[in-house]
């Protein structure tokens, strides 16, 4: 695996692994450079399918790429019938099943990795601000609340735009106070009149903490973790445009 990759450090039973990638590892070019794996783009198709096949050769498991459309929508992985293809429409998926990857692609929102305490489901979520505000978070949650005994949860957040660079507008923030009034609290006024700064990572954390899950890795807010704030490590669209995707993935050994 890239030593310049992100392991995540987080209390997961042994049988789960998790990962999150870098620019570092890849084939691709210009402003894909060089580990892209998002396939819409505009990078060349033969460059992603190469970034694809390291990931995959190095996770030693088969990665499951969703496409992402900013909704809430959680797929189940069925290794049995292989129902779960490359290109499903959904923001999250979850798997018992041994060698399958849950996998977010991102280039500023915020992924989030799952898995129990007793290691037998996975999930990973793609939380851009709509879907977080829009509840892909707890929609993920219920998929482990539904098993037998109520395992306890364990989260990861990965890097994401962080919130000194995370500008958006008051409707933003409506979206979030509409559901919970403490969601205040993770906003501050911009420089920019009406605007106002967001902590994904922070709103991400309340979202998670009102469901019952109370630990919480990864992201703090720092900038060490702004996708925007390091140019050589994170792909970023906010920050250049056109943009490649790194990947967070969990799955179980």
């Amino acid at each position: 695996m890239n030593e310049r990759w992100l392991v995540p450090q987080w209390p997961a039973p042994p049988n789960v692994r998790a990962v999150c990638t870098t620019r570092e590892g890849g084939v691709s070019q210009g402003r894909y450079e060089s580990l892209n794996l998002g396939d819409h783009v505009g990078d060349d198709p033969a460059h992603v399918a190469a970034n694809r096949g390291r990931l995959r050769t190095a996770i030693a498991a088969r990665p499951v790429f969703l496409q992402q459309v900013h909704g809430v929508g959680v797929v189940a992985l069925d290794a049995a019938h292989d129902a779960v293809h490359d290109g499903t429409a959904a923001d999250a998926c979850t798997a018992t099943a041994a060698g399958l990857a849950c996998t977010i692609m991102v280039a500023d929102c915020l992924p989030v990795l799952f898995t129990d305490e007793a290691g037998h489901r996975v999930a990973a979520a793609h939380a851009g601000w709509r879907g977080l505000a829009g509840g892909v978070l707890e929609q993920t949650a219920r998929a482990f609340a539904a098993e037998e005994g109520a395992p306890r949860v364990i989260a990861w957040l990965g890097p994401c735009i962080g919130p000194e660079a995370f500008e958006v507008g008051p409707e933003v923030k409506a979206a979030f106070e509409a559901h919970a009034p403490e969601a205040a609290s993770c906003f501050k006024l911009a420089r920019a009149p009406g605007k106002w700064l967001a902590d994904l990572p922070a709103l991400a954390r309340q979202r998670l903490n009102a469901v019952g899950i109370a630990s919480v890795h990864g992201n703090d807010g720092s900038d060490a973790w702004c996708t925007v704030a390091n140019r050589s490590r994170f792909f970023s669209h906010r920050r250049d445009g056109v943009s490649g995707r790194f990947a967070a993935l969990v799955w179980k050994a």
